[in-house]
Order: C-alpha cells, then structure tokens, then sequence
C-alpha cells in the first residue's frame, strides 16, 4: 500500500516541472491523480507516464486564470473518483495573456505594466483561491484535507526586477494563513512551500540572467539548485500524507539560502 493509497489528488501545473515531479511521485505512491494544465497534449503525456507506471490518472487540460475552468477541474475530478483529498496549487503564469514567458523578465517597479500584474496575480493568488474554493465542500464532507500552495521566495526578498512575481507569490502567502486559521475547524490543513528547484522555467530565467542565477546558486550552501523529483516530492508527500497538525506556515525549499 502507497502512503497516498486511494487518495484522489488534484496538481495543478503539473505538465512539467515541479509540478509534473509531484504528479508522478503522488501516483507512485497510490493517489488518484487529476494531471492539469494548460496544453492538452502535455497533460495526456504526463497521464499516460503516470498509468504506465501502474499509477491511475485523469488529465484535464485547464487554464487556472480562468475561474470556470478551475471549478470545471473540480467537478470533473469529483465525477471520476468521487471526492478531492489533497490539492495542490502549482501553477503559476508568466507575462500577460496575450503574451504569456517562460519565466519572468527583469522589468523595473516603474516600467512595469499593468495587464502582466493582473495576469500573474490572477493565473497565481486567484487560480489558488478558486481551487480552494472549489475542493472546500468535498474536503469537508470527507472530515478534513490537504492543501499545498506553492509561493517563492523571490516575494520575501523583495526581488529586483520581479514585482508582478513578488506582489503575487506574496499575496499566495497571505491566503494560506488566512484560510489556515478559518478551515482549522474542518481539519483542512493549508501550507506553502517555496522552492528553489531547477525546473523548465527555471533555466528560462537562468538564460536570460545567468550571472544573477549564478550568483543565487553560489549562496546556497548547499550549492546547487534542487531536483524536482528528488528534493522536492518529499516535502509534499509530507503535507499530503502524516501531516496531521501543522497548518499556515511557509516551507522553505532552498538548500538553506534563506534561514527565516
């Protein structure tokens, strides 16, 4: 038996990336697991390695700025497998909607514009706060759940050149603990975890400013930025499976960069 057996398990921006790691590990691991994200064809890739492996898994393509979509998710993973245990909030978009990056681009406070703002804060705070809207019925009926956000430290540090990421990452944090504190009562446990994991958008970012990335990288004590599957799943296995009393708090997944 997995430590997620039969558990029913929703992670978003899980067509690559961290998100993709926690997928695959969940699956490994017995959950049920809703695959979302935006491209059709990567969420059925990211399904099908799942169920090759002897996992089960359901993709639905969704665009998490959209809020019909992220509740359509919802509905369609409570009609496959009946309930939502664990929810997590991975995805984030970059850019605008009409342009969508990779990653984010140093933009300074007074250039930056407005509709790249909206866009990361609604495809980021927004997206999560509809998903946690979303799955709070289920998780109550079912006497309590898990939620893991993810934010960044790039928020608590004040980043230059970051401010649509920072404000957003940083709002994400404020949501959790707010949530935290009113769904106590319904043993809905809510955390954040802010990765430094080398990742699609990751070495994005690194392209367009490896001296900045470089100079990141060689604070680490550590000395390296993490893996996805290997430092990374761990943490979120955690929060989904014996975390039993710990709720509000941001894990810092950083190889010790930052020590709060």
């Amino acid at each position: 038996m997995g430590r997620l057996q039969d558990k029913v398990a929703i992670v978003t921006g899980s067509g690559r990336g961290i998100g993709k790691a926690i997928a695959r590990r969940f699956g490994e691991e017995g959950a049920k697991v809703v695959v979302a994200s935006r491209t059709p064809a990567t969420v059925e890739s990211v399904s099908r390695e799942i169920r090759d492996a002897g996992g089960t898994a359901l993709g639905i393509p969704c665009d998490v700025s959209v809020k019909e979509q992220v509740f359509d998710m919802v509905d369609r993973t409570v009609k496959e497998f009946g309930t939502v245990d664990v929810l997590v909030n991975n995805a984030q978009g970059f850019g605008t909607r009409e342009k969508p990056q990779p990653s984010t681009v140093y933009v300074a406070v007074e250039d930056t514009n407005d509709d790249e703002v909206y866009y990361t804060f609604t495809s980021g705070c927004m997206a999560m706060l509809w998903g946690m809207n979303a799955v709070l019925p289920h998780m109550k009926k079912n006497g309590g759940g898990n939620i893991i956000n993810f934010a960044s430290t790039a928020g608590m540090e004040g980043q230059p050149g970051n401010l649509s990421y920072n404000i957003a990452k940083e709002s994400i944090r404020a949501l959790t603990r707010t949530a935290a504190r009113e769904w106590g009562v319904h043993n809905i446990l809510i955390n954040t975890i802010c990765p430094s994991l080398k990742t699609d958008a990751f070495e994005a970012w690194e392209a367009a400013r490896p001296e900045f990335v470089r100079a990141i990288r060689e604070s680490i004590p550590l000395k390296r930025h993490g893996d996805p599957y290997k430092d990374g799943t761990p943490i979120c296995l955690f929060l989904a499976t014996e975390n039993t009393y710990i709720t509000g708090l941001t894990f810092i997944l950083n190889g010790g960069r930052i020590m709060p």
